[in-house]
């Protein structure tokens, strides 16, 4: 056995190093899981062309994309805010509705499709995004459009 004994740190660390000045400064979004799931297919259907600035360039970037993509990341940060702010504003408690109902079980979306089907009326009607679900077959009603689902608790 070892004569070591063992030492464990419990503090938590903070890089207190300020960034630079030319990376533009931008708040958190603040949410937590539930929120960005639900709203996650709205704010790729506004955030698309950011999201992809962001990926070409960590893709461009050999393994040091976190250091060399911050401004595009931010970029992505500010984008999903305003996503998320303008669901606020204009459908409140439908998107409340939803992410609760992810959060209850356990965020799966199958469970939550009714409400789920009333914030994408609501997002489509006051904010005109559209929920889209990318690489569905073509000719193929998308998985929250159809009537009747495969797996459901409610019919």
């Amino acid at each position: 056995m070892s004569a070591r004994q063992p030492r464990f740190n419990q503090e938590v660390l903070l890089d207190t190093t300020p960034l630079p000045d030319d990376i533009p400064k931008v708040a958190e979004i603040g949410a937590s899981s539930a929120p960005l799931l639900s709203a996650a297919y709205f704010i790729g259907a506004r955030c698309k062309p950011y999201n992809d600035d962001y990926m070409v360039c960590k893709t461009e970037s050999n393994g040091r994309g976190e250091l060399d993509c911050l401004k595009e990341g931010r970029k992505v940060t500010r984008c999903a805010a305003s996503v998320i702010s303008d669901i606020n504003n204009s459908c409140l408690t439908e998107f409340r509705k939803h992410w609760a109902c992810l959060e209850q079980n356990n965020q799966q979306l199958w469970q939550c499709r009714r409400p789920e089907r009333k914030l994408n009326a609501c997002v489509f009607e006051k904010i005109n995004l559209e929920k889209t679900i990318p690489g569905t077959p073509a000719g193929e009603i998308p998985v929250h459009l159809r009537e009747r689902q495969i797996y459901s608790n409610n019919p």
